[in-house]
């Protein structure tokens, strides 16, 4: 089955699972603590997305990542216009970097994460949360559609068929993905950094 389908049929702990996954794997962008996510994963083991539970330890999260302004993403300023860009701001869109652009997309996941968790704003999360996580690696990629793309796509599809067919049970090994997924992220995002320097 197709990430689409998969993603059009998931229950609403597979949804949350599915954003989440793809949140905590880019969690490195946002020079997050590995387990920063973990109670949220522990929100879904207890209950599913519950509204109080799921709402505060996602606060928390977005607290401690100090990323909940999804205006913190690359783009035009407010007010600004079609032709109204000065040639210093052309230049400054030009040195915008792939991992400041990725780092961008990981912020605007968790910002953009329901608080108050239904069917529909959590499919719509996770459908977002995995075109932003297939760009992010896309962005760090040797190659367009390289590796990093390609494996990014099938721990997507791994999470989501975990939850489709074990229901909670899928939890446990779909944070195992995720965190085998943040794992070579941390390590791309390491050996670009002592490229630059």
């Amino acid at each position: 089955m197709s990430l689409v389908d998969l993603i059009a049929q998931a229950d609403e702990r597979g949804l949350a699972a599915s954003g989440l996954a793809c949140l905590d794997r880019c969690v490195p962008l946002l020079g997050g603590d590995d387990e920063v996510l973990r109670p949220l994963w522990s929100s879904l083991a207890d209950g599913g997305a519950d509204g109080d539970a799921w709402g505060e330890r996602l606060a928390k999260a977005r607290a401690e990542l100090d990323s909940a302004d999804p205006s913190a993403a690359p783009g035009p300023a407010p007010g600004s216009g079609p032709g109204a860009e000065t040639e210093a701001e052309t230049e400054t869109e030009a040195s915008v970097s792939d991992e400041d652009r990725a780092a961008a997309l990981a912020r605007r996941m968790l910002a953009t994460a329901p608080d108050d968790p239904c069917a529909s704003a959590l499919r719509a999360w996770a459908d977002a949360c995995s075109a932003a996580a297939l760009q992010i690696h896309r962005l760090l990629d040797v190659a367009v559609d390289g590796p990093l793309v390609a494996a990014e796509l099938r721990r997507q599809v791994a999470v989501l068929e975990l939850l489709a067919g074990r229901g909670a049970g899928g939890l446990r090994p779909a944070l195992e993905v995720s965190t085998e997924g943040r794992r070579v992220l941390r390590a791309v995002v390491s050996r670009r950094a002592r490229g630059r320097s």
